[in-house]
């Protein structure tokens, strides 16, 4: 993983969405898809941000291959950009990497409440800050930005999602029975295949896979002492 430190915050902080497309478009010429070595992976990191005020609530949730809880960090920091769909990681990013500089455990792959290239410009929060800290991550949203796909009707059906060409981007997948499907999707140095086997291995009985689930509910709890 790339040195946060040495990261250009003009990257985080564009001045108007002309500015942020922009960045979203250069900083794809970096993105890397390609089969997720799972071999490698020993520490998973999920993240996931809550909102308060005018005020971003980020969680780090840091799981060990056998998903075991390794760590948890939590970080507070204004919102700087308003909410516009396609441009998440410019509202979440600064918390984010907050969170991931104050661990001391590095995750060898980053899950995320987001879109990976299921994007219209094909660069969702999951592969920008993938990209940034040249890690692998993966983006697993509840709801589709972007694309084509098939609504899968059994638990444990995943259905391709095509872009406007047809290029197969990631996969809507049903993970528990009476609940709406997720949508998967490689952010960076990660493929659709290996995108949708992995997080399909995270999935312990819930809609969402352990990582981002477990952080969400550390940011609720989060949410709860700060209201």
């Amino acid at each position: 993983m790339r040195d946060i430190n040495e990261l250009d915050l003009q990257l985080l902080f564009p001045k108007d969405v002309q500015s942020a497309v922009e960045i979203q478009n250069n900083l794809s010429k970096s993105l890397k898809i390609q089969e997720l070595e799972t071999q490698k992976i020993q520490y998973i990191g999920g993240l996931d941000v809550s909102y308060l005020d005018k005020y971003a609530l980020g969680v780090l949730v840091i799981l060990d291959n056998e998903l075991n809880i390794v760590d948890i960090i939590s970080q507070k920091a204004g919102v700087e950009f308003p909410y516009i769909p396609g441009f998440l990681a410019f509202r979440e990013a600064p918390v984010i990497l907050e969170c991931l500089r104050k661990s001391s455990i590095k995750p060898d792959v980053l899950i995320f409440d987001g879109q990976g290239i299921v994007h219209p410009r094909g660069f969702g929060i999951a592969s920008h800050i993938g990209v940034l800290l040249d890690v692998p991550s993966i983006g697993v949203a509840k709801s589709r930005l972007y694309g084509v796909c098939d609504k899968p009707t059994r638990v444990g059906q995943a259905e391709p999602i095509y872009d406007e060409v047809g290029n197969l981007i990631g996969y809507c997948y049903l993970s528990k029975r009476n609940t709406n499907p997720i949508y998967i999707s490689p952010g960076h140095l990660c493929d659709p295949d290996s995108a949708l086997s992995f997080v399909k291995s995270l999935i312990r009985g819930y809609k969402l896979p352990e990582p981002t689930r477990l952080a969400h509910i550390y940011t609720q709890r989060l949410k709860s002492t700060e209201e």
